[in-house]
């Protein structure tokens, strides 16, 4: 049984607390319906670009995942490397069967994606990257509605209103932006009539 990992584990007020159970329970289903079309073989490896505290082993405990990240994470349990994605990661071209890339690339600069989806492809055979969706009517890391797509001062002002509380706003993507940095379509991911996430993968080569 994977683990029981809170999506909003580090936000804060009663909203992220009602919210935590349905985004645990959407990862889930996004990778029972999703994660299989990257072809992992058995016994592959795994390089988690943006773990966190646990990230892909919450989900999928049994692969052989290493664990990446741009702050030192002493709780993370098993190989893991600190380092800045959108500069260099530190691995061989090809080291990787896969690369998991999950809610990341919207924290990095839109002047640095290129770089880091580059290293993404150079480092793993495949690669499964999710984003949430700029067209998506919730903010997912503030939990505000339309704060996206608020110009950036009164973005800036109505964030720290959220559960966030972080006074710079993420910058969403669109599907043609995520594409175009990872060269291949992008699945979408949706709640009702509205798109959710978009999804990256380029199946592992047999």
């Amino acid at each position: 049984m994977p683990a029981r990992r809170r999506v909003y584990a580090s936000a804060r007020g009663p909203l992220p607390r009602l919210a935590d159970p349905f985004a645990s329970r959407a990862r889930m289903r996004r990778h029972a319906r999703l994660f299989p079309l990257a072809q992992l073989p058995e016994g592959g490896t795994v390089l988690d670009v943006g773990c966190g505290s646990i990230g892909l082993r919450a989900l999928a405990p049994q692969l052989a995942i290493t664990g990446l990240d741009l702050v030192a994470r002493p709780e993370y349990e098993g190989p893991f490397v600190q380092a800045d994605a959108s500069v260099s990661i530190p691995f061989a071209d090809g080291e990787f069967d896969l690369v998991y890339c999950s809610s990341v690339i919207e924290h990095v600069p839109p002047e640095r994606r290129g770089r880091l989806a580059a290293e993404i492809r150079r480092v793993g055979r495949g690669f499964f990257v999710q984003t949430p969706a700029f067209a998506f009517p919730i903010e997912p890391h503030s939990l505000l509605p339309l704060a996206h797509w608020l110009p950036r001062p009164l973005a800036r002002r109505y964030w720290r209103l959220g559960a966030e509380g972080r006074s710079e706003p993420v910058a969403l993507l669109r599907r043609q932006e995520l594409e175009n940095l990872l060269e291949v379509p992008a699945i979408a991911e949706r709640i009702g009539p509205f798109v959710k996430s978009w999804v990256c993968i380029a199946a592992v080569p047999r």
